[in-house]
């Protein structure tokens, strides 16, 4: 099962559209998901048309449009793993463990917020993944979202991809 995980697109206020290289990434991924801060209806109505599975939150920029259509966290299991989806985690200080702490039954969380790729493990094995920002790079090198693949029951081939930057 291949993955395609994103978040913090703020369309249209730090890009005008989705990356063409995000885009071409989604006839190949069975699942889609995006931890949040779409800020408009037209990205989130885009993934659900092009997206075999979309798993989607809201997050803190998104209005009333957005949280009445989508909720604060997700959850599905997917390949024998438990998911979630969050948009804020809070600090990245003490991030595994109270995240451990507040989704004890995951296997993987995705969440965004901090528009910073991050990828670590949390005492008992909770897996955190943030994609970063596929149109806001603010203090990255690169706008970035990640691909994974689901197998056997394990998350493999976690991939950081990095987008050209915007002339």
């Amino acid at each position: 099962m291949r993955l395609l995980l994103m978040s913090d697109t703020h369309l249209p206020k730090r890009a005008k559209r989705l990356p063409d290289q995000l885009l071409a990434e989604l006839p190949d991924a069975d699942v889609v998901f995006h931890a949040g801060d779409w800020v408009d209806t037209a990205t989130l109505d885009l993934l659900e048309r092009r997206s075999r599975r979309l798993i989607g939150v809201y997050g803190n920029n998104d209005g009333p449009e957005l949280r009445a259509r989508l909720p604060e966290v997700a959850y599905a299991e997917l390949g024998g793993l438990r998911f979630g989806v969050v948009h804020e985690t809070g600090p990245a200080q003490g991030r595994e463990a109270r995240c451990a702490a507040r989704f004890p039954d995951l296997d993987v969380l995705v969440f965004g917020h901090s528009h910073i790729p991050w990828d670590t493990v949390a005492p008992g094995g909770l897996r955190l993944l943030n994609p970063g920002s596929p149109t806001d790079r603010r203090r990255q090198p690169h706008c970035t979202y990640l691909t994974a693949t689901l197998a056997g029951g394990a998350l493999t081939d976690v991939t950081l991809r990095l987008l050209p930057r915007r002339q």
